[in-house]
């Protein structure tokens, strides 16, 4: 199978779900085994529902929609035109995926198969019902993926380099399992915002999809704000309140007065607006229906600080911070090139 084969069978796999948005879903003309798959995926976004009340169906349609909008012709060929990809020996690559938000693995997943090599994932029991599904649509109308696309929910063997995302410990044994095999192995990461109090409502607005979207859960949200000195709060929690009906998912409801009741029983200073509170604290992980907050004087000084601390970080959005800053609003919509932690993990797998 060349390269073009496999762009073709993803740019099918991106119109296929195109049918399925929080705009309506609503099956097309002319979509490839559409009989075959569409009330099928349909089913099985219910299932991935009932199975992770995180997995709501406006955030599952939300990363559809994604990948939908994501893999074109065009996007795929700018993202792989420097790569040297129809002379890969084929190896089989192990893929272990999180579950903290919909079809997160999904990029390994891609990458592997677009490098020509074989994958094997091992899913994580929060996210097991989508995957497979697209995995048998993509066999369907591209008949040379059998036998190079494979799940197990054993341990791992028989392969070649690994892909592993995990938390902190998990990451340590990783490390130690895989010492002898190619590996990229991905630790914790949270997203930044640098604020500087001369935003715009609209900007505001967008970083509050930043902070809410899968209710916080993704690498790329947002859970740590950089404030002035003095900065006044108030814009922000009247741009945020667009998101308020948050309040009644009884999933984040419940968090959201545990973590309260915490704080407030430990006599912390937070600030609050009945759906969200920010506390001041260097850390940069924060627990649901919580962002933290940080004083900054110089914007030199912060610039050395997340340099210092940039393998806790996924993005900083800003506007005029730096090089690599993100959008307002764009932290969840990334790019194929947008590779996590920073890894080009096509360059990685061309190497195995």
């Amino acid at each position: 199978m060349d390269l073009q084969q496999r762009i073709n069978a993803f740019v099918k796999l991106g119109a296929f779900l195109s049918q399925f948005s929080n705009h309506g879903i609503q099956k097309k003309d002319l979509i490839e085994a559409n009989d075959l798959f569409f009330e099928g995926f349909r089913h099985q976004i219910k299932l991935a529902k009932t199975h992770n009340g995180w997995f709501t169906e406006a955030n599952v349609l939300f990363s559809l929609e994604s990948w939908a909008n994501i893999l074109t012709e065009d996007n795929l060929q700018r993202w792989l035109k420097n790569y040297q990809l129809n002379h890969t020996k084929p190896k089989t690559v192990g893929i272990i995926m999180a579950g903290n938000i919909p079809l997160v693995g999904f990029h390994d997943f891609l990458s592997v198969l677009m490098s020509g090599h074989h994958v094997l994932v091992k899913q994580s029991s929060n996210d097991k019902h989508l995957l497979p599904f697209l995995a048998k649509y993509l066999e369907v109308i591209e008949p040379e993926f059998k036998g190079n696309i494979n799940f197990t929910e054993e341990k791992l063997e028989h392969f070649d380099a690994v892909i592993a995302t995990g938390s902190n410990n998990t990451a340590r044994y990783f490390e130690y399992y895989f010492k002898n095999r190619p590996s990229i192995i991905r630790k914790n990461r949270n997203s930044v915002a640098v604020l500087t109090g001369n935003e715009t409502k609209a900007q505001l607005e967008a970083l509050a999809d930043d902070i809410f979207r899968y209710y916080g859960l993704g690498c790329r949200n947002v859970s740590k704000l950089f404030v002035p000195k003095d900065y006044n709060f108030d814009g922000f929690f009247n741009a945020v309140y667009k998101w308020h009906p948050v309040i009644h998912d009884t999933k984040y409801a419940n968090n959201y007065d545990y973590n309260k009741a915490v704080y407030l029983m430990s006599e912390f200073d937070i600030l609050e607006n009945g759906f969200l509170m920010l506390k001041e604290d260097q850390s940069y992980a924060s627990p649901i229906a919580t962002v933290f907050y940080e004083h900054y004087d110089a914007k030199t000084d912060l610039e050395k600080k997340l340099i210092e601390d940039k393998d806790n970080i996924q993005c900083v959005v800003a506007e005029g911070f730096s090089d690599n800053e993100v959008a307002f609003g764009e932290t969840q919509k990334p790019q194929l090139w947008d590779y996590a932690d920073n890894v080009d993990t096509v360059e990685f797998l061309l190497k195995i």
